[in-house]
């Protein structure tokens, strides 16, 4: 059995934990957990029976560790990745896994160094739509590919953002577009191809944070095909969707429901044996916004390991999307469109 230990037991690590602690994962168990907040670690130790500490040096000192999860918030990850890489555990890091591109290098860098794998959370890429669509369009089913759009409708209140300081800053966090959007960009860019250059705008419509809640992005590919980006966070009462839709000379498909989970359109010019069936197979209906693919993800994850084989989302794909990111900020800032391959200059992200 793999050994996990948490670092950081804010919102995100309820769906973490539960899977761990749970024994949900075949070849993991929770062993420890870490919090600076002593009740937020207490919380979630004694819910699953382990020790709880408030300094993750003390906690990889005294326990067994073979991976940890860093799910600190976003501006600290990677400070605490670094930090933790010299134990010579694998690292798991939430998204994103830093807000600055050079972090993200000094991440991949400290883990090369110390031996130990660097694994990115990108849990929809698992989705069972995703999967079905990767597949179609690593079969060339689409042909020349058009547009690539995804559409985040989320509903975040003034509510969500005052339960913890960091949250919609420069420093710890970034908008919609940094925070909540990291998968969808990521989903976008994985099966789009690489990214020539990107046009946005964006407003804070309905909450008092430093970072955006609302965007618009206009992306140009290197293959020739367009991509826009909708992502708000000021969508009400409550989440309105989370989709993917790609268009090609030969097909079109777009995943929608509030978490990539839905097959909604599955159309190409040259049907195969399978497709009449594909929209009732390949759906979920997920519990909330995070899906069921954390389960698929750890389970990689376990897989990598144990076969030495490079993960789906390593530090190198988690810093893709990440410099994609920090592009489109730019241009919000710069009202310029921005190629990619480039240093920043005036993206706040991170500072």
């Amino acid at each position: 059995m793999l050994k996990v230990a948490l670092v950081g037991c804010g919102r995100i690590s309820q769906r973490h934990s539960e899977l761990l602690g749970k024994k949900q994962i075949d070849g993991m168990e929770l062993v420890a957990v870490c919090d600076l907040k002593p009740e937020r670690a207490k919380a979630v130790a004694e819910l699953h029976g382990v020790p709880a500490y408030f300094d993750m040096h003390e906690m990889m000192q005294k326990e067994q560790v073979d991976v940890v999860t860093v799910l600190t918030e976003s501006g600290n990850h990677a400070r605490h990745v670094i930090e933790l890489a010299p134990y010579g555990k694998h690292l798991i890091v939430e998204k994103p896994m830093a807000l600055r591109l050079d972090d993200a290098d000094r991440m991949i860098e400290a883990c090369d160094r110390n031996r130990c794998k660097l694994f990115v959370v990108k849990q929809n890429r698992f989705n069972v739509p995703v999967v079905k669509l990767r597949e179609a369009l690593k079969a060339g089913r689409f042909g020349k590919l058009v547009m690539g759009t995804v559409r985040v409708r989320w509903c975040r209140t003034q509510q969500y953002y005052d339960q913890d300081d960091w949250r919609g800053t420069w420093a710890q966090d970034g908008g919609v577009l940094a925070n909540q959007a990291s998968h969808h960009v990521d989903l976008l860019q994985w099966m789009m191809g690489d990214v020539e250059s990107v046009s946005a705008i964006s407003s804070t419509a309905l909450v008092d944070i430093e970072t955006e809640d609302t965007a618009a992005v206009i992306l140009r590919f290197t293959n020739g095909a367009l991509g826009i980006i909708e992502a708000t966070t000021a969508t009400r009462p409550k989440d309105l969707e989370g989709s993917l839709s790609i268009i090609g000379e030969s097909g079109s498909v777009e995943i929608g429901g509030f978490a990539v989970n839905e097959m909604k359109i599955w159309n190409f010019a040259n049907p195969e044996v399978g497709d009449d069936t594909v929209l009732e197979e390949f759906s979920v209906n997920p519990p909330n916004v995070y899906g069921y693919g954390h389960k698929a993800y750890y389970e990689q994850v376990v897989r990598s390991i144990r076969e030495d084989t490079r993960a789906l989302v390593d530090g190198l794909a988690g810093r893709r999307s990440l410099e994609l990111i920090n592009a489109i900020y730019e241009s919000i800032e710069t009202r310029r469109e921005v190629p990619l391959r480039f240093i920043p200059h005036r993206s706040r992200l991170g500072y």
